[in-house]
């Protein structure tokens, strides 16, 4: 792994995702070598000669405008980088922009896969608007180191919400990305309800250089899956995606939880 330093202006950015106002993003790269990672072209905007997984950016630049930020918005930390992988041990960047936001009258939400933003739950609770997301797609660990290898496990990603929402602190659960038939929607909120305030979904877009790489994975790992997959992302076919909203929605129903899915923002038509 090849670790660079990198200077920036402001750490502090203006977001275009839905739900996120501003981003913080504290490291370039990831070292979770997620096969779907959607991150993977943000590679074209830097110089480094590795390829994306096999090389970490260290940013080292300011918080600037936070004092302007308003009660209504929403800074997110980790957009594009997990801002808990690894490397976080030793430089604690996280730990630094968590410090200067103490103050910050918005929202801060962090989106990891890693067990160790357990080790800064106590200047987690000094801010005074904060909320937690931990993602997960599946609760097969197998399946999940195929996918994931370099992130925290399924226990260990279950014992951080149940941790942090013992320290009172505000969680939801990113069932994301949702791959169709592997993804066991149903199972999840059943082993996961009471662990987190909210549930946000988000379906599996296939575009640049890994379709074609996570088309070929289903193809040696699941051939009988093969079929559907080609349906929905070769022929656009949504009607898997508009079954499985409706199954969302039944069972926010039966579970009495809150719920909301993040469908089609890719090239597939919005609903």
């Amino acid at each position: 792994m090849k670790i660079y330093e990198q200077t920036c202006g402001n750490l502090l950015v203006k977001s275009k995702l839905p739900g996120a106002d501003w981003v913080i993003n504290p490291y370039v790269g990831c070292t979770h070598r997620c096969r779907y990672c959607y991150a993977s072209f943000m590679k074209r905007f830097y110089h480094y000669e590795e390829k994306w997984g096999d090389f970490m950016a260290v940013k080292k630049g300011f918080l600037k405008g936070i004092d302007k930020i308003q009660d209504d918005q929403v800074i997110l930390i980790g957009s594009v980088t997990d801002a808990y992988q690894p490397l976080e041990k030793k430089y604690q960047c996280t730990c630094t922009i968590l410090q200067n936001l103490q103050n910050c009258k918005g929202m801060v939400e962090i989106l990891t896969k890693s067990k160790l933003i357990l080790r800064d739950v106590e200047l987690l609770k000094k801010i005074p608007r904060i909320r937690v997301g931990i993602s997960l797609n599946t609760l097969d660990d197998s399946f999940r180191r195929s996918m994931e290898p370099g992130a925290s496990s399924i226990m260990e990603r279950l014992q951080t919400l149940q941790a942090l929402k013992e320290n009172d602190i505000e969680t939801y659960l990113f069932v994301s990305p949702i791959f169709p038939i592997i993804t066991d929607i149903q199972l999840i909120i059943q082993e996961t309800k009471g662990l987190a305030d909210t549930y946000y979904f988000e379906n599996l877009n296939l575009r640049g250089d890994y379709k074609n790489r996570i088309l070929e994975y289903i193809s040696e790992q699941f051939p009988e899956y093969e079929h559907t997959y080609k349906q929905i992302y070769c022929d656009n076919n949504l009607e898997y995606w508009e079954k499985c909203k409706q199954q969302i929605e039944e069972l926010a129903k039966i579970h009495n939880i809150k719920a909301k899915e993040y469908f089609y923002h890719s090239k597939i038509k919005k609903q």
